[in-house]
């Protein structure tokens, strides 16, 4: 027999599979997307027939109260779903409640009145310092034109270096760097303008590819320069570092955005402090500095594991 026609009604499971091929059709959601929510309201209404002793009818999704959603919340957690699951899992209930409310055949402001469990935030994942170093250095660049291996390695130098996210990188004009400058003035986002190092290593890569440049790099205008001399569009540096992945060794994680994390990670397993590197990284919240914390510990633990005699 259907399993639908287990856990729903005839009416229900109608209306269910219209809501999914709606999502599909009007919302354009992808086929997965589709599926996920597919098995998540039918966990959800596995749940409902467990608690009305036959299959769930239209009347009892239409009665539904928020201590029910927490109630089905509190069995998907007690067999194991975690945070990002049950989020999910929310939200599939949620759009199909709000499918129903529209042809008036429910309310979906018991839904909206549950919260959804708080989702942990992603660890960023940095760069050992020696691959960070090989991805910075000038003879590991693939290009073949010297001045564009030049420019590849200064600004992923910079990126490591001064901890640039991508857009702060390729906005820099020659006006900003002045020879002998040790320093950069960064406008971050929301407008705000920190002061971060600059190495001497990374002028150094910068006066070479200035060197090396067939363009001319004078004044405000940008200062990293694609191969027919327009702006450097950040695909292109994307697209470089997926190549050196291969040609290094490197795990999928190797992004530009990975040189930032390597830069904020490396300045605290130095002993530098979080307020410090807040101000560097241009964070408007301690807060969301205080992540890189979890993935020094994490770093710390990884070596103990593998070298303690005792592990």
């Amino acid at each position: 027999m259907n399993e639908l026609l287990i856990i729903s009604d005839d009416r229900l499971t109608r209306l269910r599979q219209e809501w999914l091929q709606s999502l599909a059709a009007e919302h354009r959601l992808s086929p997965k997307t589709v599926e996920a929510y597919e098995r998540d309201t039918r966990q959800f209404l596995t749940f409902l027939t467990s608690h009305a002793g036959g299959p769930a009818k239209l009347s009892d999704v239409a009665a539904l109260r928020p201590a029910d959603l927490r109630g089905f919340l509190a069995k998907r957690r007690s067999a194991g779903a975690g945070a990002r699951t049950l989020g999910r899992g929310m939200a599939g209930v949620r759009s199909l409640l709000r499918y129903l409310e529209k042809q008036g055949l429910a309310n979906a402001s018991g839904a909206r009145a549950v919260r959804s469990p708080k989702q942990p935030k992603s660890l960023p994942k940095p760069l050992a310092a020696s691959q960070a170093l090989r991805v910075i250095d000038a003879s590991e660049q693939l290009a073949e034109e010297p001045w564009i291996a030049a420019r590849n390695a200064a600004l992923l130098t910079l990126l490591y270096g001064s901890g640039l996210r991508i857009a702060e990188g390729l906005s820099l004009t020659p006006d900003d760097i002045p020879e002998g400058t040790r320093t950069l003035r960064i406008t971050g986002k929301g407008g705000k303008t920190r002061i971060v190092p600059l190495l001497p290593a990374a002028l150094e890569a910068v006066e070479q590819y200035r060197r090396l440049c067939p363009y001319h790099l004078e004044g405000s205008k940008p200062l990293f320069r694609g191969a027919k001399g327009g702006p450097l569009q950040p695909a292109i540096i994307q697209r470089e570092m997926q190549k050196m992945r291969a040609a290094l060794g490197l795990p999928e994680t190797a992004t530009p955005h990975a040189l930032r994390h390597s830069f904020a990670t490396h300045l605290l397993a130095g002993g530098g402090d979080l307020r410090s590197i807040q101000e560097l990284l241009g964070h408007a919240s301690l807060s969301t500095t205080q992540v890189y914390t979890a993935v020094d510990t994490n770093r710390l633990l990884d070596i103990y594991d593998r070298a303690h005699p005792r592990a």
